[in-house]
């Protein structure tokens, strides 16, 4: 894989529908978008239309481009449709749908926002007046504080270092951050010394009236000399036993991007807190301060509204990471590298919809002479199907022991509506053939496995049954059939049968039959891959929506000696 040039300097502005924008860096080449990890993607877009293989971003030589890798509704740059393209800074990538992804490309995203701010400091009226020595190196600390924006530190040590930079301008006594709580009342977030120090939060009491004045008002509070300040300043309690002679307050909004007109309100209105500066010396707000503070406090909003986001964004790579390790886990435990066995053949596949599935099913030697086989479906899907559905994988090994199926079944059923509080149960297909060809089976509500005889199918059985973990009284009971060498059984859930395409159409249990036509004659392995690429064709572009696994038996008569 390749390295991109300059990849420091190459950001993606990801803004997902109704949400504000992360920033992604170009680390890879080809740097691949598209729906799930599974497919070795860099940036997941979780959109259900957006395809696995979605596109990628390629380094060329001294430029970056675009290439459409598979996605159905097409790629789109600056609103025109393109196969591959050259991007350019500042281009806007989407991927023809409504209410999804939209992503900037920036070529050096640290440089534009520097940019930005010297354009607003050099509209500043007098500034350039002002500067001198002392000036330059407040701004430099300003300019140092915009590089926050763009931190990978944690969020504690980003909002210190913004909290001490807003001190070392304005030459404070010490620095508050506040934030909201669940009342919306402002509470001490963190306090910070003139000389680099934290405080005690519990020790610290900043002016509630002034907070409550630039809430109210929207705008800062600065006052450089309590006895020129109004009558509500400078008699309030707080200001008169601390001795405080100067006071700044500064409310801090979220940064809108959302995509509609009433959700950007909504973003703007939401406080997440203030920046609270005071002095006991008088004047000790300069007026040049007063115009890089205000700057600052626009800066100091963004850095605040993006470092919850990478916070978040780190807490949802951490469940990830987490997730990725159940499933290696689950995906452990499903027998690997299926054998044969003396009278059988056998191929079984799982496809979880998530990170973790529901769906189970084992091959194992009961006897020398049996071998058992199951499949089985947790209701629901995610983690909570994936706890039980080990559980149960568990709690079934103890048929190996020659314990009876039914009454490990029956004692399966009663733990679980016993526990009803765990919400969920079980449908289970369990079976065990001996060298005769006599197949012994028991069916918990599982949909029957497709019978393959020459070029003939039909259902091993019609009649129902109830799910493990469902009704407390359910009784299973062991049903008897021959099979005869070549018979191949197709045992499936019902995220085969269930799949949906785009127009949110079934597979069905006809497609699933007119795709194992002729099945019988064929390796198993032939068999079961001709029933994926069905539902895989049929459901081209839509989102998986339950997991899909199959498992292929065929009895063959045992070669004697």
């Amino acid at each position: 894989m390749d390295s991109p040039p300059n990849s420091s300097d190459v950001v993606l502005e990801v803004v997902s529908p109704g949400a504000a924008a992360e920033f992604v860096p170009v680390t890879e080449s080809p740097f691949l978008m598209g729906r799930g990890r599974e497919s070795g993607n860099h940036l997941t877009l979780e959109d259900r239309r957006i395809s696995r293989s979605c596109a990628a971003i390629v380094a060329m030589e001294d430029c970056y481009r675009i290439e459409d890798r598979g996605h159905r509704q097409g790629i789109f740059v600056n609103g025109k449709r393109v196969e591959r393209a050259i991007l350019n800074d500042g281009d806007l990538i989407e991927f023809g749908l409504e209410d999804s992804y939209k992503i900037t490309f920036h070529s050096s995203l640290a440089r534009h926002s520097v940019e930005s701010m010297l354009t607003r400091l050099g509209t500043m009226s007098n500034a350039s007046s002002t500067l001198g020595s002392s000036g330059l190196s407040k701004l430099n600390l300003l300019l140092e504080a915009t590089g926050l924006l763009h931190s990978a530190l944690p969020l504690d040590a980003v909002l210190r270092t913004m909290i001490d930079h807003a001190i070392s301008i304005t030459r404070a006594d010490r620095g508050i951050l506040l934030e909201p709580d669940a009342t919306g009342a402002l509470k001490v977030r963190l306090a910070r010394g003139s000389k680099g120090s934290d405080l005690e939060a519990a020790s610290i009491n900043p002016s509630q009236t002034a907070l409550r004045q630039a809430v109210q008002q929207r705008a800062p509070i600065i006052t450089d000399d309590m006895s020129l300040a109004g009558l509500d300043l400078k008699s309030a309690e707080s200001v008169v036993i601390q001795g405080l002679r100067a006071v700044v307050a500064i409310p801090l909004y979220a940064v809108a991007h959302a995509s509609t007109e009433e959700s950007q309100m909504l973003v703007q209105n939401q406080l997440l807190g203030a920046v609270y500066l005071d002095s006991r010396k008088p004047a000790a707000f300069s007026n040049l301060d007063r115009q890089i503070l205000d700057a600052l406090g626009g800066q100091a909003a963004s850095i605040l509204d993006n470092a919850r986001l990478v916070e978040r964004e780190r807490e949802r790579q951490r469940m990830e990471q987490e997730l990725e390790i159940g499933r290696n886990i689950q995906q452990g435990l499903l027998p690997q590298g299926l054998r044969d066995f003396p009278h059988l053949e056998v191929a079984g596949i799982q496809y979880p919809c998530q990170e973790v599935g529901g769906d189970y099913f084992d091959v194992f030697p009961m006897s020398e002479d049996r071998t058992a086989f199951l499949i089985a479906d947790v209701s629901g899907k995610g983690l909570g199907a994936a706890l039980l559905t080990t559980m149960l994988q568990g709690a079934l090994s103890g048929m190996t022991l020659g314990v009876e199926p039914a009454k490990v079944l029956g004692h399966i059923n009663r733990f679980l509506c016993e526990h009803a509080v765990v919400g969920r149960y079980a449908t289970l297909f369990f079976a065990f053939v001996d060298s005769a060809g006599g197949l012994d089976y028991i069916n918990a509500g599982h949909p029957s496995p497709l019978l393959l005889r020459g070029d003939t199918i039909r259902d091993l059985y019609t009649e129902g049954s109830f799910p493990v973990g469902l009704v407390d009284e359910a009784e299973f009971t062991s049903m008897h059939a021959q099979l005869e060498p070549g018979d191949t059984l197709v045992l499936f859930t019902d995220g085969v049968t269930e799949a949906l395409d785009l127009d949110k159409q079934l597979f069905g249990y006809e497609r699933l039959q007119q795709a194992a036509v002729g099945g019988g004659l064929k390796p198993i392995s032939e068999l079961q891959s001709a029933i994926l690429d069905a539902v895989a064709e049929f459901c081209r572009g839509a989102e998986a929506a339950d997991d899909v696994t199959l498992l292929t038996v065929r009895y063959r008569k045992p070669v004697t000696k």
